[in-house]
This record gives structure tokens, C-alpha cells and sequence, in this order.
């Protein structure tokens, strides 16, 4: 014979205040386990966000990131000759030939300098990157000392509105745009003109990638193969764009998530003690009550199971309004050093059902590990004892 459900949360209603207690805190450790998934999955999104499906870059083989890439003119140039490549209207390759540095900007909040990506473009990274568009100004002009801020750099850095001078390396360039781009990294960029970038830093013969869309999405393996084949491109990879920057985000993700998570497990003791002392309070309070119930041929199982029960229910509340809170992250940004390429990053929070799954699962966890000895204890309970404490 099992026990209703509903008397389950009567009981938990009769105890309003421990309920509550031990719900806010379970909500509180979910909050910071969520919102410590969803950090990194924000990162995540915007490093994928960043690169395009049909898009590929080709890099020196074994660079961990476009600051320690070569390629040389000619080897673009060979490239560029590969039929797979997809065309603009005046039949040029439609791809950009990129150069990367770093610079550093003061930042407006907390006056300390952050590194910055500066990226040389080709005229083709305009149209090949769509997710980028001018907000406000103008795009830089070919061959002139003018950039262009990526908006999540200009909202978090000084001195960096249209109009202004930057420093790059030993010249000023007029900043004579903000550009838009979501949530990808490109945000957190300023573009320049590439040939401009390279001659400023002693680079007129290499640049760090090239980045070009594919006719056919199903061409990669061809454009691998030929990079295999063709000797004078041996020292060089191609990868597909949102693998790229995916792996870009791989360290400072993994970084995140195992700082959170320590954290997380430690609170997470602390709110199964408290679930488990809110559920063993519910046993000695109810003594009398659980021996009535074995009494009226409810059998050990059963008492375990009603005992259970009320200790999911406690983590499923507690699991869904932290869920809840977190959620609301999802409207704050901001930015760090990312690990991959050493210069600031924008992102924020970003929720999905796999962590909302994950999420609730944690909640129902700590309520299995805080109501299981309680749960035990009460159904052990002699009947003749339990009856007798009245």
C-alpha cells in the first residue's frame, strides 16, 4: 500500500519555516552551479558565434592561436587559386588575409589595462564576416591610419570614441567607427587595415591566417587534402571557423567550470546537511505518526518512499527557483583575459536546456544524499516504539 503524494506536501506545508529554509538553501547553491555553466557556455557561444559554418582558416600547423601563425603571401596566393573557394561579383576570392596583435587600453571602471586583439583585415573580411556591421561612423579606409572599435571594447574602454587617436605601435590611428557584433568575439576586436598593421610591426612578407568561405560546405576535406599534397603548403592546417574559435574558448571554459564547481561541491555539503537535519526533524516530530502508518499496514518501502519524496520535492523547489535566479544572468556581461589568445574577451551568461537539465539534476542529488538516512531511519522505526513515544 503506498502513501499518497498529497500527504507528502501537507507535511511539508505544516513545516513552512524549515521548508523554506532548506529550500533558499538549496536555491542558493543551484544559483551558483548554474550560473557557473552558463559562464562557460557563454564563452562557448560567443567563441562559435564568432566563426561561420562554411568558413574556413588556414594557419601554421601547430599554432595554438592566430598570434603565433605565419602564412606568406605566396602561400595565399597558391590558396587563393584552389577552385572549392567560393567568388565574389567581380570574381576575387571571396576571403580575407588577416594579421593579429595586441595592444593595451585602459579600461573605464577599474582604470587597469587590458590587453586588446587588434586585427589587420583584408576589403574581404566586410562581406565574409556578416555578423559585423558598423554602428556607428564609417568602416576604415584602405591604406589609411584609421580603425574601427569593436562595441563591447568601446563600452569597457577609455579614450576610444570616434574621433579619438589609439596608439598602435609606434603611430596614432583616428578611430573613425564602432562596429556591431553581437555576441562574438569580434566585439572585443579593433580592425585596421592589415597591409598598414603588418608594416607597423616588420610583417610586409607574412600574415597570421586566411579565412575564406567554401563553395560547397562539404568541400573542406578537399581543401585539406590539397594542403596535404601541394608541398609548398606542408607547414600549414586548415580548420573549419567555428572548430577554430570553439578551441579558442577550450582553456579558459575548462578553467571556469572546475573553479565553479569546487566551489559549488562545498556549498553543496553545506545545503545537504541542512536538508538532511530539516528531514531527521521531520522524523522525531513525527515519531507517533509513522508508527500510526506502519500500524494501518503501510509497509517499510513505503514509509521510505513517502520520507524520499519529500526530500526531492524540497530539491525540486529549491532546484527550479534557483534555475530562476540564474536565468536572469543572462542580462549581465562582462569581460576577462581569455586564456587562448591573452587579450580581452566580452561575453556574458548563456542558459540552455542541457543546463537546465544538468541544473535540476544537481537539485535532486543533494535531496537524495540529504533525505536518504532520514528516509532509512524512519522506516526502521519499531511499531510499538513509535506509538509508545506519545
Amino acid at each position: 500500500m503506498k502513501i499518497p503524494f498529497s500527504y507528502n506536501i501537507r507535511n511539508l506545508w505544516t513545516r513552512r519555516l524549515t521548508t523554506a529554509l532548506t529550500v533558499t538553501g538549496i536555491a542558493l547553491v543551484v544559483f551558483v552551479f548554474a550560473a557557473v555553466l552558463m559562464l562557460a557556455q557563454g564563452v562557448e557561444d560567443t567563441m562559435v558565434a564568432t566563426g561561420s559554418n562554411d568558413n574556413v582558416i588556414i594557419l601554421r600547423k601547430g599554432s595554438s592561436g592566430e598570434m603565433l601563425s605565419a602564412i606568406s603571401r605566396e602561400q595565399i596566393g597558391i590558396i587563393s587559386t584552389f577552385s572549392e573557394i567560393a567568388v565574389t561579383n567581380d570574381g576575387k576570392p571571396f576571403g580575407t588575409s588577416d594579421v593579429v596583435t595586441i595592444i593595451n587600453l585602459r579600461k573605464k571602471q577599474t582604470n587597469d589595462m587590458g590587453n586588446i586583439t587588434v586585427r589587420g583585415v583584408s576589403p574581404g573580411a566586410f562581406s565574409l564576416r556578416s555578423q559585423v556591421s558598423i554602428q556607428e561612423g564609417r568602416w576604415f579606409r584602405q591604406g589609411s591610419m584609421e580603425i574601427v572599435i569593436g562595441n563591447k571594447i568601446h563600452d569597457q574602454f577609455e579614450n576610444i570614441d570616434i574621433g579619438q587617436q589609439v596608439q598602435i605601435g609606434s603611430k596614432l590611428w583616428t578611430v573613425v567607427g564602432v562596429a556591431e557584433a553581437g555576441k562574438t568575439g569580434f566585439a572585443s576586436e579593433i580592425w585596421a587595415d592589415a597591409d598598414n598593421i603588418m608594416q607597423e610591426f616588420g610583417r610586409t612578407a607574412t600574415f597570421s591566417s586566411y579565412t575564406f568561405k567554401l563553395k560547397n560546405i562539404n568541400d573542406y576535406e578537399t581543401i585539406k587534402t590539397k594542403l596535404e599534397t601541394e608541398q609548398r603548403l606542408q607547414d600549414l592546417e586548415v580548420k573549419r571557423e567555428q572548430q577554430f574559435y570553439l578551441e579558442q574558448s577550450a582553456g579558459m571554459a575548462v578553467f571556469i567550470k572546475a573553479l565553479g564547481l569546487v566551489i559549488t561541491i562545498i556549498f553543496s555539503f553545506g545545503a545537504m546537511i541542512g536538508a538532511m537535519i530539516t528531514m531527521y526533524a521531520a522524523v522525531a516530530n513525527r515519531t507517533v505518526e509513522i508508527g500510526t502508518l506502519r500500524a494501518l499496514g503501510f509497509q517499510r518501502r513505503s514509509i521510505l518512499t513517502a520520507f524520499l519524496i519529500e526530500a526531492l520535492a524540497l530539491s525540486f523547489v529549491g532546484g527550479v527557483i534557483g534555475l530562476i535566479l540564474a536565468s536572469f544572468m543572462q542580462f549581465v556581461s562582462f569581460s576577462t583575459t581569455n586564456f587562448g589568445t591573452f587579450s580581452e574577451l566580452a561575453f556574458g551568461f548563456s542558459l540552455s536546456l542541457r543546463i537546465v537539465g544538468s541544473t535540476l539534476l544537481f537539485s535532486l542529488i543533494m535531496g537524495v544524499f540529504g533525505g536518504f538516512l532520514p528516509a532509512v531511519r524512519a522506516s526502521r522505526m519499531n511499531i510499538i516504539n513509535a506509538l509508545r513515544a506519545s
